[in-house]
């Protein structure tokens, strides 16, 4: 299937939206609820078995999903502000809650992410930092994108986990 193009269509979550869906360890879409179908644009038919990054947005950093992808692995949860691409190219920003999926052995056998609506500042916050890390993508890979985040955090004297939480309040 093809990416759609993206415009400039924004969706907006309501305050008591969540968005939920589950995904195997492969990151393919196992379930997702109503309001993840009718802000993504897709059917639960194209959506259960399809990659979850099938509403990747372009201006999403790389260096972003690998540290959301290091933790969960990890079977540590994860926040982060995370702007969709819709089916009909419009897009919609998230706070998501991405966690492991565990059996009972304590095995990890899928993940599990609950998004809501984000801070109006915290995506104002994360279009500018976003925009900085994709030119650092641009310039120099993955790792020009993680040393910047690395420094921002540092000259901030936080966490990515701290940083994320100041931004919803």
């Amino acid at each position: 299937m093809a990416r759609p193009k993206p415009t400039n269509s924004r969706y907006d979550l309501k305050p008591n939206d969540f968005i939920v869906s589950k995904t195997d360890l492969k990151g393919r879409i196992t379930y997702c609820n109503h309001i993840f179908m009718q802000l993504a644009k897709y059917s639960e038919e194209e959506l259960i078995g399809a990659p979850h990054n099938i509403i990747r947005h372009p201006d999403m950093p790389r260096i972003v999903f690998k540290l959301l992808w290091d933790r969960i692995q990890n079977k540590d949860e994860i926040f982060a502000y995370v702007k969709n691409l819709s089916k009909d190219g419009g897009y919609y920003w998230v706070y998501a809650n991405v966690t492991p999926s565990l059996d009972v052995n304590g095995n990890l056998i899928g993940y599990y992410s609950v998004r809501r609506k984000p801070s109006e500042e915290g995506i104002r916050a994360c279009e500018e930092l976003y925009a900085r890390l994709i030119d650092e993508e641009k310039r120099g890979g993955m790792d020009a994108s993680s040393r910047y985040l690395n420094d921002l955090l540092k000259d901030k004297g936080v966490s990515y986990d701290e940083l994320i939480a100041s931004l919803q309040g």
